[in-house]
């Protein structure tokens, strides 16, 4: 049996979130998100405390169609480490830290402005 990393090939508005995953295109996902332009990816990580460089590496390599970057800290607004914003910061992109569900809705609202944006969401139950 082949086992893939989970990946919906487009953009789409989350349809709902809670019980440790999210709704999207007709489909569910247990975990965590990365909301791109690219596509919609599994991301493994469950708590903003998780937090690092290396988890961003998916958005580090779309830098140039993100301009805005929504992150879904679980059911709270943590903030991010200094070293993640600086280089958000630095690639050009504006990391905005809120409640995933918080992200979700504002995801929703911009994609439907059809703006240049990601999202990185953390599952909450």
């Amino acid at each position: 049996m082949e086992i893939r990393d989970a990946h919906f090939p487009g953009r789409a508005p989350v349809d709902a979130y809670g019980g440790g995953g999210f709704r999207f295109a007709d489909m569910s996902h247990k975990g965590s998100i990365l909301c791109l332009p690219s596509g919609i990816y599994g991301w493994n990580i469950a708590a903003a405390s998780d937090l690092s460089l290396a988890r961003f590496q998916k958005v580090f390599d779309e830098t140039g169609d993100i301009e805005v970057l929504l992150v879904g800290t679980g059911p709270d607004l943590c903030p991010l480490p200094a070293d993640i914003k600086a280089a958000f910061r630095e690639a050009g992109i504006l990391a905005d830290p809120m409640s995933t569900g918080a992200a979700v809705r504002t995801l929703n609202v911009l994609l439907s402005e059809d703006r240049a944006v990601a999202a990185a969401l953390i599952a909450v139950e």
